[in-house]
């Protein structure tokens, strides 16, 4: 597990330096704090500032946690699972997990934007904090949690010098320095002529567009007049007006390209001065980010401003190719998108990022919200969130078709920067009866997501919502029902694996869909082969695997069915049958690109390759199994190899070091479920070695060496795994310089290829606009 997953800064951080040392201080005296404050305040900068400054603290590591993007408050658990880089896929409830691998661990946990879902959020912390005593929260929010012991931490807005100073230094990023030495140009102010008479800078005067009619500062209004008290003055006093509010100190700061300080402090003195009536008051600070990100949305085009109501329906980053279909239309022609992103980021309405799955944008939860309200007032919410649903469903269609090629990778990554998105879509289609058959579609759709990327449990919440209800779609519910079939059979619960399945084939029959059925006789194949029921096993297997020829069905699930046909053989005694099996799978997965089937055909490969005593073929074949199953989040194939890679271990004259990879397996199986399925068959190679072991060391040796593992992390083990040869003794740690086998490039970004939005819909796509 990464030791921290806080995103990097991508500006400079300014001023804070007397409430980031209370914080601090504040961290160390209690186990909860709760930084709180106004939208727009700072809040998370700080707290991310604060918690990477205490990373060295906490030896297990500073993980945040973004539930902002959530409705669904039953998903807050597995927002923090995802934080955690946990994967768990017993039937257990997650909060168990998390405690479960929060209680010997120091660890800082940074929860950000839980007001909307405090009530959940809240008790579920309480949890952790009384059963992990290492364990230490950064909550941000703009209320309290109410917890005992919570230290809350009240943020202001900025002091006035720490006020220009942010302002200055995002004027200059924007290219327009308003302060001497504040970028480009230094010593000249925008708007403000130098003492030579020339402009500012070259073009800015020019590059400014009168305001837009019906506003302060258009045709017919009076004009600015001129600097108030010099540069510097006009400076101070914007900052003031705003209150030294960041946000609307960086809105500011992406207007001074086109306005001068002066006519933005007229245009905001017009807009203050109608909202307090024309009395002296102050406008509650509240009331004056409002106010600013109400004049910025004054100031935009009308496509901008279309644009921004329109992004407000997407929860978390999202791409240039969403965007375009989501928000595209007759009033904002996809062509337009990319320039009118270009200008809301421009003006600091929007930020961009760079993830795994390629470039995004955010926007944040405050400018989303003041979006969320023109697009209620447009009454195009509900629209927009179908649009939102379609373009995502279409996106998991493409990804389950482009798991069995070679963008296998990218795909698992691309899933994960869309996941707020799904889980978004997931809802909607939960929200209203009318969708519940597309629940089940999407639900199902994303098997690859829920098995391949270690989402189990989520997936499982998922399918159980979606098919508890009844759609009416039998095609929709018959993939659900044997998605399911397969999570459970994986998780270890065979009664709902097993009620599924016949469900899941009794309604085949009765539809006459024959793919259904195939999959369901081949995922109760799956459930004989764990549960060591061998003839029955390949019984149900060979005949999944004759209906999927029979079909044309070839795809990831397809080769899995080869590979558990040939595990059952392999058990059985039949290594030739075993092998020929595993590598036409092989073969396949080459000519294909696949490789998440690929890493349990060289399982296979690994243990005949073991039966011979080919001691080194078996250690090549298995870390590369290895490193494919854990660039995958694929646990339950990671722990398979690494039981059978210790095995080798041992056959090969190392029984300290198998001992301690055993070991390292147990604190996997506890995430995985029942150890090795329960089944004697699949516990052979354990039960082998951990004996060759003992004789070797005997069993106080052994059990130290077996200790040592288990005290490694998932990351630890991994590491220790893929280091080539020995071990360089009982205890140590892997050589980080020694060279390493092969490794998939897991978070490559997707190369330029149109995703489509292709919807079982039908609805949102023509009357976009």
């Amino acid at each position: 597990m990464r030791r921290s997953n806080l995103p990097a800064e991508l500006n400079r951080f300014v001023g804070r330096t007397t409430e980031q040392a209370a914080l601090t201080a504040l961290l160390d005296a209690s186990r909860l704090v709760t930084v709180v404050g106004m939208g727009g305040v700072g809040k998370t900068r700080l707290a991310l500032r604060a918690a990477s400054a205490a990373q060295k603290r906490y030896s297990d590591g500073v993980r945040l946690a973004e539930l902002a993007p959530l409705r669904d408050p039953e998903l807050i658990e597995y927002a923090l699972v995802e934080a955690f880089d946990l994967t768990d896929h017993t039937p257990r409830p997650p909060r168990e997990a998390l405690v479960e691998h929060l209680a010997e661990r120091r660890t800082l946990l940074v929860v950000d934007g839980f007001e909307h879902v405090v009530e959940d959020c809240a008790p579920l912390l309480r949890e952790l904090l009384e059963h992990a005593p290492g364990l230490a929260v950064l909550a941000v929010g703009r209320r309290p949690l109410r917890v005992a012991g919570e230290a809350v931490f009240p943020l202001a807005p900025l002091g006035e010098e720490d006020a220009m100073t942010l302002l200055a230094e995002r004027a200059a990023e924007a290219g327009a320095p308003v302060l001497p030495g504040a970028g480009a140009g230094a010593g000249a102010l925008v708007g403000v002529p130098t003492p030579t008479g020339a402009p500012a800078r070259p073009g800015a005067a020019a590059a400014r567009p009168a305001a837009p009619e019906g506003l302060p500062g258009a045709r017919g209004a009076r004009s600015p007049g001129p600097a108030r008290s010099g540069g510097r003055d006009a400076v101070r006093e914007l900052c003031r007006r705003l209150d030294g509010i960041p946000l609307a100190l960086e809105l500011a700061a992406g207007r001074l390209p086109l306005l001068s300080v002066e006519q933005m402090l007229y245009r905001l003195d017009d807009r203050f001065r109608l909202l307090t009536d024309g009395a002296r008051g102050a406008l509650p600070r509240h009331q004056t980010l409002r106010t600013a990100i109400g004049w910025s949305h004054e100031l935009c085009t009308p496509e901008e401003r279309l644009l921004w109501a329109r992004l407000s329906v997407f929860p978390g980053p999202f791409d240039l190719e969403a965007v375009e279909y989501v928000c595209g239309g007759p009033e904002l022609p996809p062509e337009r998108i990319l320039d009118l992103l270009g200008g809301l980021l421009a003006q600091s309405l929007l930020t961009r990022e760079d993830t795994p799955a390629g470039p995004a944008y955010r926007m944040l939860d405050t400018v989303s919200a003041y979006g969320a309200e023109w697009l209620t007032a447009l009454d195009d919410t509900e629209r927009m969130r179908r649009r939102h649903r379609d373009w995502y469903m279409g996106l998991a269609t493409w990804c389950e078709l482009e798991w069995f090629s070679p963008r296998q990778p990218e795909v698992a990554a691309l899933t994960e920067a869309a996941l707020p998105h799904l889980r978004a879509a997931l809802e909607l289609c939960l929200e209203l009866p009318e969708d519940a058959h597309l629940a089940q579609h999407l639900a199902g759709t994303l098997w690859f997501a829920w098995v391949g990327c270690g989402r189990l449990s989520e997936g499982r919440h998922w399918l159980d919502r979606a098919l508890a209800l009844e759609s009416g779609h039998e095609e929709a519910r018959l993939k659900a029902l044997w998605v399911l079939g397969y999570v459970a059979v994986l998780q270890g619960d065979g009664t709902a694996a097993v009620a599924a399945l016949h469900e899941c084939g009794e309604r085949a029959r009765s539809s006459r869909n024959a793919l259904a059925e195939a999959y369901a006789t081949h995922r109760m194949g799956c459930l004989a082969l764990l549960t060591d029921d061998m003839p029955r096993a390949e019984e149900l297997i060979g005949r999944a695997l004759d209906a999927y020829r029979e079909l044309g069905e070839l795809n990831s699930n397809v080769l899995m069915a080869q590979i558990e046909l040939a595990m059952a053989r392999a058990f059985r005694g039949d290594e030739e049958g075993a092998g020929a099996l595993s590598r036409e799978v092989r073969e396949v997965c080459e000519e294909r690109g696949e490789l998440w089937a690929r890493a349990y055909a060289l399982y296979v490969l690994g243990y005949l390759a073991w039966t011979r005593g080919a001691y080194g073929e078996a250690r090549e074949l298995l870390t590369e199994c290895v490193s494919i199953n854990d660039s995958f989040r694929d646990l339950v194939g990671l722990v398979l190899a690494i039981e059978l890679l210790a095995l080798v271990t041992v056959s090969e004259g190392d029984p300290a070091e198998a001992a301690v990879l055993q070991g390292a397996a147990v604190p996997v199986w506890d995430t995985v479920g029942v150890r090795l399925f329960g089944s004697e068959a699949f516990g052979v190679p354990r039960a082998r070695c951990r004996r060759q072991a003992e004789e070797a060391l005997g069993a106080e040796a052994y059990g130290a060496a077996f200790r040592v593992g288990q005290g490694l992390s998932a990351a630890e083990t991994v590491e220790r795994a893929l280091v080539a040869g020995r071990s360089p003794g009982l205890g140590a740690p892997a050589d980080a310089s020694a060279p390493r086998p092969f490794r998939t490039g897991g978070a490559a970004a997707v190369p330029g290829t149109r995703k489509p939005a292709g919807s079982p819909t039908g609805k949102g796509g023509e009357a976009a606009g």
